[in-house]
């Protein structure tokens, strides 16, 4: 799993997984592991014709509990199709076929998936799948309305070939779309209503045809403050130097190269953000442009001359208006606190999170970072090592609480 999205906090929570008749759903397993790995408890339900496909004994041997695969279970638990409903905090059925989505959308309930799905009290989470024309016909069109006017969610196929070997839109989308759809809906919703920027990876300062001035940030951390956020109910604006990680469409995503791209599409934003989060390295300096033709080595010698960018983080930090909040971050190599704490001041933060770059596994490029905090009330901690999305998800905790 890509370590920008591989969120453990949801020990205590509990999801179910529902998988119906498509080639598909073979994908299930993978979102099982996902989901467990996140720390939660899944349940799943196979519908008859997914079991043409894959087997219950797949779901149980990877440790999801229980596994319905009839209508009317063997034994005692007659009330089987209401436990979701009871126990679970989200149910997403993925694959989901036309004919599910057909009983979802009319409140049939023939089957066991569609008994407890009509049992949920809350949103579901569907991820259709199947060919492209049936997913274009308008009887379908019409049934995914309905299940959307009634207020659940629903991950749109993506488009290439299907398994019938036609191209268009019809097949499963993304296992990671869907697994951070299910992950929002079992997350607290306590970020809903605002509005989140985040700045994340390098800006790239161009000096002649192919050569350019940057550092090696990845965009890892940014990343998981951009995905963590939205999990968390916010509307999210993603401004993205080269090389950053894949996000999913519900983030806004912007592209950027150099660091006065990187602030005019900041600068545009910062009116209507409520959360601004400046995680980008960017380059302090841009070198004077050579030209657009490729420099040829001569002499011994070589002089660059460089000129300051835009102070992104305090450029917006000391304008921002009450209510908006700014978290800054600040890479450095030694005096990390000092640093930290006139970083604080200068740039009119409400939180600078620290690192030292030099150190294992909390420099550019890792899954990890080892942080120090401070807030502008003077508050100060030292944090262990620990995956960047639990550092981004105890951020926001603490800026909720400032």
């Amino acid at each position: 799993m890509k370590s920008h999205i591989a969120f453990t906090g949801f020990l205590g929570k509990r999801l179910h997984l529902g998988v119906s008749g498509s080639i598909a759903a073979y994908k299930g397993l993978d979102l099982l592991r996902m989901f467990k790995d996140s720390g939660a408890d899944v349940g799943v339900t196979l519908t008859d014709s997914a079991q043409q496909f894959i087997t219950p004994l797949s779901f149980e041997a990877l440790g999801a509990s229980p596994v319905f695969s009839q209508m009317y279970p063997v034994g005692d638990d007659v009330f089987g199709h209401l436990m979701p409903g009871e126990a679970c905090h989200a149910f997403v059925i993925a694959p989901a076929s036309a004919t599910t989505i057909a009983r979802l959308a009319n409140g049939l309930a023939d089957d066991m998936l569609s008994c407890q799905a009509l049992a949920f009290p809350e949103k579901l989470v569907i991820a259709p799948a199947m060919n492209p024309r049936m997913w274009h016909n308008a009887a379908t069109q019409e049934n995914i309305q309905k299940l959307c006017n009634r207020g659940h969610v629903v991950v749109e196929p993506g488009c290439g070939r299907t398994a019938c070997l036609e191209e268009g839109q019809g097949r499963l989308a993304a296992v990671e779309d869907i697994y951070l759809h299910g992950l929002r809906a079992l997350a607290p919703q306590d970020m809903a209503g605002q509005t989140v920027m985040v700045t994340l990876g390098p800006t790239r300062e161009k000096w002649d045809g192919v050569r350019f001035w940057s550092n090696p940030s990845s965009g890892t951390m940014g990343a998981s403050f951009a995905v963590a956020a939205w999990l968390r109910g916010a509307k999210v604006h993603a401004i993205c130097g080269q090389g950053t990680p894949w996000l999913p469409s519900v983030i806004t995503r912007h592209d950027v190269t150099s660091a006065a791209d990187m602030y005019e599409a900041a600068d545009s934003l910062w009116n209507a953000i409520d959360i601004g989060v400046f995680t980008a390295a960017v380059a302090d300096y841009t070198p004077v442009p050579f030209g657009d033709s490729k420099f040829k080595k001569g002499g011994d010698d070589l002089t660059v001359s460089f000129t300051r960018t835009v102070d992104i983080l305090k450029t917006l930090g000391t304008a921002k208006q009450d209510g908006q909040k700014v978290i800054g971050f600040a890479a450095e190599t030694d005096n990390l606190h000092d640093n930290m704490k006139k970083k604080l001041a200068a740039k009119n933060a409400d939180i600078i999170v620290g690192n030292n770059v030099a150190k294992s596994g909390s420099g550019f490029g890792t899954a990890t970072n080892e942080v120090c905090i401070v807030d502008k009330n003077g508050r100060q901690e030292d944090w262990p090592l620990a995956p960047k999305p639990e550092v981004a998800w105890r951020v926001f905790d603490w800026l909720l609480q400032l």
